[in-house]
């Protein structure tokens, strides 16, 4: 069974995320029911927080900045987030999620 927090796809792996914008660093908090939770300083304006979430994505998985976009949820606190060039697998490893049951 895979985890829904990281998925599987043709293209990369798939992160849930669960941002919180506004917040006093940004950071990886954890997880947030079925996704990861994700804080940003940026405020949910103008893609701000989008673009935290992927620098922050980016840096953590050590990718390119190309290789990492929101693929659903621009305009609201759930994202889906394609990262591509690694599976599901490395992702996890990476931000030391749980793998999957």
């Amino acid at each position: 069974m895979t985890s829904p927090i990281v998925q599987e796809t043709k293209d990369g792996a798939v992160l849930s995320i669960h941002v919180q914008p506004n917040a006093s660093k940004t950071e990886c908090a954890g997880l947030h029911g079925e996704a990861l939770k994700i804080r940003v300083m940026a405020p949910p304006v103008d893609g701000a927080a989008n673009q935290a979430v992927v620098d922050l994505l980016a840096e953590q998985l050590a990718v390119p900045r190309a290789s990492v976009s929101v693929q659903s949820g621009t305009g609201g606190r759930f994202k889906r987030v394609l990262v591509r060039g690694l599976s599901s697998d490395q992702v996890r490893a990476r931000l030391r999620l749980p793998s999957s049951k």
